[in-house]
């Protein structure tokens, strides 16, 4: 037997020890009981599934699940009863704990109403494709209003409400569709915005008067839009004609005073005396002043 060959039937040698060695260790640790460590916890009431916001909760549409002692979530709940009839007042995903702050008052009801802060209103913008951002509107984000009003001699286009956060996207019915999904989601055909009453007002004559568009903004920039808006000659690059001047309002001529006319002074009166003269047989009266 040369070298080469005792080299093979060692190394064949250490292979099957190897395996042998391996198998039986393997086994040994599998037919070991598992140890299992109990760890403290406590029942937390979770999101069954995805929810949007306005959605009143059932008991299918939450469960419990065992959450750890030492990591417990502030203001979650531990009992399904205490969030039956509650509305949301924001979207949850599914496994999503639920909490106090996301959850309207026991008698304050369902729907978006809950959700409007004191001093705001909600307000509902048509939308489409183009409007819209292409889809990209999902409540919590924030918009510009741009409306585009036309003349008969030049049009205008300005930002009449900036920083607006988005409630809601679509209608009532499309937050309630079951979501698939293997169905294509369908863009949303109307928006409803956060806004103050003032900015209602200015939204609602934009509609009505022109073509509105919404510009969508980053979250952290909070900044003001201030604009003084454009005009189709400045777009245009041609010279803005000049305002007519304002002419001055005429002088007023004052009427001449015509002095009142004086009525004569009356003429003085004379007073007059009769006296009676006798010249021999004949009387006579004389005037004497």
């Amino acid at each position: 037997m040369d070298r080469r060959q005792r080299h093979a039937i060692v190394l064949l040698v250490a292979v099957i020890t190897a395996a042998i060695a391996s198998g039986g260790i393997y086994l040994t640790i599998k037919r070991r009981p598992v140890r299992e460590v109990e760890v403290p916890h406590h029942y937390v009431v979770v999101a069954a599934r995805g929810l949007p916001t306005g959605v009143r909760l059932g008991a299918g549409d939450v469960r419990l699940v065992p959450w750890p002692a030492n990591s417990m979530v502030a203001g979650a709940f531990s009992s399904i009863d205490a969030v039956v009839d509650r509305g949301l007042l924001a979207s949850v995903v599914e496994n999503e704990p639920l909490i106090e702050s996301k959850l309207a008052p026991a008698n304050a009801g369902a729907g978006l109403p809950p959700s409007i802060p004191p001093g705001m209103r909600a307000m509902s913008v048509k939308i489409n494709d183009v409007i819209g951002v292409a889809g990209f509107l999902d409540p919590g984000t924030r918009v510009d209003l741009v409306v585009t009003i036309r003349k008969k001699d030049e049009s205008t286009s300005r930002t009449v409400v900036s920083n607006v956060q988005v409630l809601a996207s679509g209608s009532r019915a499309d937050q309630q569709k079951p979501k698939d999904s293997k169905t294509p989601p369908t863009a949303a055909a109307v928006v409803t915005l956060l806004v103050k009453p003032d900015e209602a007002e200015r939204i609602a004559l934009a509609q009505a008067e022109g073509q509105i568009v919404l510009a969508l903004r980053n979250p952290l920039d909070t900044e003001t839009t201030s604009s003084s808006g454009v005009r189709t000659a400045s777009l245009l690059g041609e010279p803005v004609a000049a305002p007519p001047p304002v002419k001055a309002p005429a002088p007023v001529k004052k009427a001449a005073v015509v002095p009142a006319a004086v009525a004569p002074a009356p003429p003085p009166v004379v007073r007059t005396y009769t006296v009676e003269a006798i010249r021999a047989a004949k009387k006579t009266e004389e005037v004497v002043r």
